[in-house]
C-alpha cells in the first residue's frame, strides 16, 4: 500500500472496494458515498466510470476522520434516512440469500439505531481475536466482559440511522463510540451473516483470501 490505496488491492481479480459496491448495486442502492483520504486520486480515478451505484466522494484529504468522524462529515451527502455502511478492507461471499437484502428486511427503525452484520470466527478468513459482541435472543448486542470470549465479530457492514450522530462533530473518532452509545440505549442489534467473510487488513492475509475466492465463487 505504499503506492496503492488498500481499497484498490485486488482479491480474486477484483479491487476490494468493488466487492462492496457490487453488493450495493445488487441491493438496489442508487447512490454510494465513498470516503477518500490516502492516495485519493487513485480511488477517484478508478470509480470515475462507475454508474451503478452513482458515486459521490466525501473528501478527507486534509484530515483523516476515522470511521465515526468520516460518516459525520458525509451526512449531508447521505440524507436523513437509514443507510448502508460497508468497510473497504473486508468483503464476503454470499450464502443462500444476499446479506444486504437480509439486513434491509430485518432493520426496524422504530427499535433500532444500528443493525450490524456479524460473523462467527468459523466463517472468517484473516481474523484473529476474541470477538466483538454477544447477542441475546432478540438480536440485541452487548460488549464482552473482561477476559470474555464472545461468539460474534462485526463484519464491516451495517444499516445505520443518522440520528445516532445527532449533536456530534466531524472530529476523528472510531464508530465504536456510537456503537457503545447505542448499546447503552438498547438500540444496537446484530444479524448473523450467511456465507464466508474475508478481511484483508495486511499483506499476509491476501493469500488466504485469494484461496477462498478460488474455491468458492459468489452466489449468482
Amino acid at each position: 500500500t505504499d503506492t496503492l490505496p488498500k481499497p484498490l488491492v485486488k482479491i480474486g481479480g477484483k479491487p476490494m472496494i468493488d466487492w462492496g459496491l457490487d453488493c450495493l448495486e445488487e441491493a438496489g442502492v442508487e447512490k454510494a458515498v465513498v470516503n477518500v483520504h490516502y492516495l485519493a486520486d487513485q480511488v477517484e480515478a478508478h470509480l470515475e466510470s462507475r454508474s451503478s451505484p452513482h458515486i459521490v466522494f466525501s473528501d478527507e484529504r486534509a484530515l483523516l476522520l476515522e470511521s465515526g468522524g468520516g460518516i459525520i462529515k458525509a451526512l449531508p451527502l447521505l440524507g436523513d434516512n437509514p443507510f448502508f455502511l460497508i468497510n473497504s478492507d473486508t468483503f464476503w461471499l454470499e450464502g443462500e440469500k444476499a446479506n444486504l437484502s437480509r439486513l434491509s428486511e430485518m432493520f426496524n427503525s422504530d427499535s433500532m439505531d444500528m443493525l450490524l452484520m456479524l460473523v462467527t470466527p468459523g466463517q472468517a478468513t484473516g481474523y484473529e481475536g476474541k470477538g466483538d459482541f454477544s447477542m441475546d435472543m432478540n438480536n440485541r448486542l452487548r460488549r464482552p466482559l473482561p477476559d470474555e470470549t464472545v461468539p460474534y465479530v462485526y463484519a464491516g457492514a451495517a444499516i445505520i440511522h443518522p440520528r445516532v450522530f445527532k449533536g456530534a462533530t466531524a472530529e476523528p473518532h472510531s464508530l465504536n463510540r456510537q456503537f457503545n452509545e447505542a448499546i447503552a440505549q438498547g438500540r444496537l442489534f446484530g444479524m448473523p451473516m450467511q456465507g464466508q467473510w474475508l478481511t484483508v487488513g495486511t499483506p499476509d492475509s491476501i493469500p488466504a483470501a485469494e484461496a477462498v475466492v478460488r474455491q468458492r465463487k459468489p452466489a449468482a
